[in-house]
């Protein structure tokens, strides 16, 4: 009977074994999928949609205490929270959505997903979530969305936290030069692309099975006409310096954190984020060291301990 079992053990093992290798080799983004699931469920957060605006939003939700809401970057989704999530969710109810056409949220062919439209899809959002008033933390894109949507609803955002963020004048870095050039690093073909965005965007870049970078370029070249269509949207001044005209208006706390060796967005940006801040209550500046443009995943525990003691302090 014992040597049964053992046979019967190893026959499944051996048959999960070959599931998982043909997975691997013929379907690489369902890994995608399980990793993210896997980390939504150690961060004991729940994915959920809704309807709002035009929008039908997918998001992540999960813990209790004083809301946070956290806004992805550009030609990213909300996965690049979940690692830092679990760091949120034992203290605060934490909401992270895809935004508007990208991820798992829905997208019009044709539609703006500028800046400003961006900020205007959030507030049916936020209703429709019954978020009253929370702590909204943005990175990159998501930052100059964050800022312009607290300057709208000031009323919604109890305090803000700008990470990164795209919209403030910075010292013109190679990246700058690069997009004035006519470049967009976002795109990729193949293999060598992917790494070399990876190795703008991380001091150490993560080391990907080659089939997970696969269905990395086979996602981002399904969203090529978006991506190129939106860059060349948000590269225009008014949209690339976007918080600069609307910082003076904040009337909340303002948080900026950056790394100091960000090589899209300069450190420099908190210079202007400092000085523009003349209605806030309370400023505050944090430059973190070992990390490019992404802390929350080149230092997420770190990054989750600033947001906490920014959102216990406002």
């Amino acid at each position: 009977m014992l040597l049964r079992r053992l046979k019967f053990l190893v026959v499944v093992a051996v048959v999960l074994g070959l599931g998982a290798g043909m997975v691997y080799v013929f379907a690489p983004g369902l890994l995608l999928k399980a990793d993210a699931a896997r980390q939504a469920m150690s961060a004991h957060l729940e994915k959920k949609s809704v309807v709002a605006g035009d929008t039908t939003w997918s998001y992540y939700e999960g813990g209790e205490g004083p809301t946070i809401v956290l806004l992805h970057g550009f030609a990213v989704n909300k996965e690049v929270w979940l690692e830092m999530a679990k760091g949120l969710t034992d203290h605060f109810h934490v909401v992270i959505p895809d935004l508007p056409g990208w991820g798992d949220s829905s997208r019009i062919d044709g539609g703006d997903y500028g800046i400003d439209a961006q900020a205007d899809r959030l507030e049916p959002f936020a209703a429709a979530i019954g978020a009253q008033r929370f702590l909204l933390v943005g990175h990159s894109m998501g930052g100059a969305i964050a800022g312009v949507y607290a300057q709208k609803h000031p009323e919604r955002v109890a305090s803000l936290v700008l990470m990164s963020s795209l919209g403030l004048t910075f010292k013109e870095n190679d990246f700058a030069r690069e997009v004035k050039a006519g470049g967009d690093p976002f795109l990729y073909h193949d293999r060598a692309g992917l790494e070399a965005l990876l190795a703008r965007l991380f001091i150490k870049p993560p080391q990907l099975p080659g089939r997970v970078e696969d269905a990395l370029i086979a996602r981002n070249e399904k969203d090529h006409a978006f991506i190129e269509r939106t860059f060349n949207e948000l590269k225009q001044p008014a949209q690339a310096f976007s918080l600069d005209p609307v910082i003076g208006k904040l009337p909340m706390p303002v948080l900026g954190v950056w790394c100091h060796d960000d090589k899209i967005i300069d450190v420099s940006a908190l210079d202007t984020l400092r000085a523009g801040l003349t209605s806030s209550p309370s400023i505050g500046a944090t430059v973190m060291n070992g990390c490019n443009h992404m802390p929350m995943l080149e230092k997420p525990v770190e990054t989750a301990r600033i947001l906490t003691g920014f959102a216990l302090a406002h």
